[in-house]
């Protein structure tokens, strides 16, 4: 990702007012795949140490940043605090 993209840094009760389109933003497997196995991770960390995480995302309008716990993944999308969702094929990174 490039330095100097503008990221909005939100809270997680802003996230259910965004729009999100339904295009994959990331192109690679590879990075599909990984995507996948830190969200698992970070889903691990979150249970058993209460460890929040920062998830970079992209809605309609551009690059979001929130830190918080994700309680849970399924095959299409994150859940986050009550009942919070960002789809899946919309997040960049999870660290």
């Amino acid at each position: 990702m490039s330095p100097n993209i503008n990221i909005q840094l939100i809270e997680k009760e802003q996230i259910k007012f965004l729009t999100f389109p339904k295009k994959e933003v990331l192109e690679k497997r590879k990075d599909q795949i990984d995507r996948v196995l830190e969200l698992k991770r970070a889903l691990s960390l979150g249970n058993l140490e209460r460890h929040k995480v920062k998830i970079i995302f992209v809605d309609n309008k551009g690059f979001k940043k929130v830190e918080t716990t994700i309680w849970g993944i399924t095959d299409k999308e994150v859940i986050l605090k009550q009942s919070t969702i960002i789809p899946l094929e919309r997040i960049i990174s999870i660290s």
